[in-house]
C-alpha cells in the first residue's frame, strides 16, 4: 500500500526536476510520484519518462497555474474534490496523458494517507519525508507540516511565515532594508519567526513556503485542494488559512531538511510573475479579511508602485537599466496599480 503520494508541478525545469526525482529515491516509505507538467516547452516530460519510468507524468496542453495543476495531481492520486465535476478540462483527467484518446485506468486507486506537495527545484534530504510523516503520526490534530529549507550553499532559507498583514504589505513595497538594514526583514513584523527558527524543535506556524508541504489525507478529503483562482503565488497561504479555520494546526519540523533553489520557473517571466504575486495577494485580502483591509492593502500597494516607477525612471536616466528593462518594469508597475 502506498503511504505517501507525491505531487510535483513542473514548468520548464527539466534538469532540476530530474535532480528532485533522483533525491526521492532515498525515501524508504512506499510512495507514488505524480508529475503534472504545465505545458513546458523544454524536454521535461521526455526526460522524466525516459529516466524515471516509475513516475506518472501528466502533460497538460496549456499552463493552468500552480493551484490547478496541484489539484490535478491530487485527483490522479485518487482524491475527489468539491467542484471537480464543473472543471471545463475535467475530461482531461480521464485520459492517458501519453495518448489523450485512450481512457486512463484509475480503477482501484486508494488515496494515500499522506501527500507531499513538492516544487521541482528542490532536493529532499534522506530521511526528511520520513521525519515529516512521523511527526504527523504522533500529532493527530496537526494537518500540515513543512520542513526546513536550505539554499544551495547550505544557508538557512526562510520557510515559515505568518498570515499576511497590512504591516507586511507596507514592508514589501517599501523595503525595510533601505531604512533599517536587516532589523525588520526577518522580524515578526515582516511575517517571520526569528526566535523559533534558531532552534531544532518543531514549532507552530501560520503557513510554510509552498515549495514543500506534507498534508494529511483527511485534510484534503474534508477541505479539498487549492483555490484555482490563484494562478500563482499565495495559493498555499489561502489553503493554509482554510486548514487553520477548520481547526487543524500547522507546524514546521526543522529536523526535516530540503534544499530549495527558488524561482527557477518564475524567473523566466519575472515581470509577469511580479504582477501575479500582487494579484494573488490582493485576492487573499479581499477573500478573507474585512473590506477595509483590502482597500488599505490596495492603497499601500499603489503608493509602492508609484515609488517604484520613480525609481525606475531614475535608474533608466542614469543608465543603470536598459530601455527594454525600463519598459518591462513600467508595464508591470502599471498593471499592479490597476488591480
Amino acid at each position: 500500500m502506498v503511504a505517501v503520494g507525491i505531487v510535483i508541478v513542473s514548468f520548464n525545469t527539466s534538469e532540476l526536476l530530474c535532480a528532485c526525482l533522483q533525491s526521492l529515491r532515498a525515501c524508504t516509505l512506499a510512495h507514488r510520484t505524480v508529475v503534472v507538467d504545465n505545458a513546458s516547452t523544454d524536454d521535461s516530460v521526455a526526460q522524466v519518462r525516459r529516466r524515471f519510468p516509475d513516475v506518472q507524468v501528466h502533460a497538460l496542453p496549456q499552463n493552468r497555474g500552480f493551484a490547478a495543476a496541484n489539484n490535478i495531481g491530487l485527483r490522479l492520486l485518487g482524491y475527489t474534490q468539491p467542484g471537480a465535476a464543473d472543471d471545463p478540462l475535467a475530461e482531461l483527467l480521464l485520459c492517458d496523458s501519453a495518448d489523450p484518446r485512450r481512457p486512463a485506468d484509475r480503477s482501484g486507486i486508494v488515496p494515500p494517507p499522506w501527500v507531499l506537495l513538492l516544487n521541482p527545484d528542490t532536493v529532499v534530504a534522506p530521511g526528511a519525508i520520513e521525519a515529516l510523516v512521523a511527526f504527523l503520526q504522533e500529532h493527530p490534530r496537526i494537518g500540515l507540516v513543512g520542513p526546513s529549507l536550505l539554499n544551495p550553499d547550505g544557508s538557512m532559507q526562510t520557510a515559515a511565515f505568518r498570515f499576511p498583514t497590512l504591516t507586511m504589505s507596507l514592508l514589501e513595497v517599501f523595503p525595510p532594508g533601505e531604512v533599517l538594514p536587516g532589523r525588520l526583514y526577518n522580524s515578526w513584523w515582516h511575517g517571520r519567526y526569528p526566535q523559533e527558527r534558531q532552534g531544532d524543535a518543531p514549532f507552530p506556524i501560520d503557513h510554510p513556503l509552498g515549495a514543500c508541504m506534507l498534508v494529511r489525507g483527511a485534510v484534503i478529503e474534508t477541505l479539498g485542494g487549492f483555490d484555482e483562482r490563484y494562478f500563482l503565488y499565495s495559493e498555499e497561504i489561502e489553503w493554509c488559512w482554510r486548514i487553520r479555520q477548520a481547526g487543524w494546526a500547522i507546524w514546521q519540523v526543522p529536523q526535516a531538511q530540503v534544499m530549495h533553489v527558488g524561482g527557477a520557473a518564475t524567473q523566466q517571466f519575472r515581470h509577469r510573475m511580479f504582477v501575479e504575486l500582487h494579484r494573488s495577494r490582493y485576492r487573499f485580502f479581499v477573500q478573507h479579511y474585512a473590506p477595509s483591509f483590502g482597500q488599505m492593502h490596495r492603497f499601500i500597494t499603489r503608493m509602492g508602485m508609484l515609488r517604484a516607477v520613480l525609481q525606475t525612471w531614475w535608474a533608466f536616466l542614469n543608465r543603470k537599466i536598459s530601455l527594454q528593462e525600463h519598459r518591462a518594469r513600467l508595464w508591470a508597475y502599471g498593471m499592479v496599480r490597476q488591480l
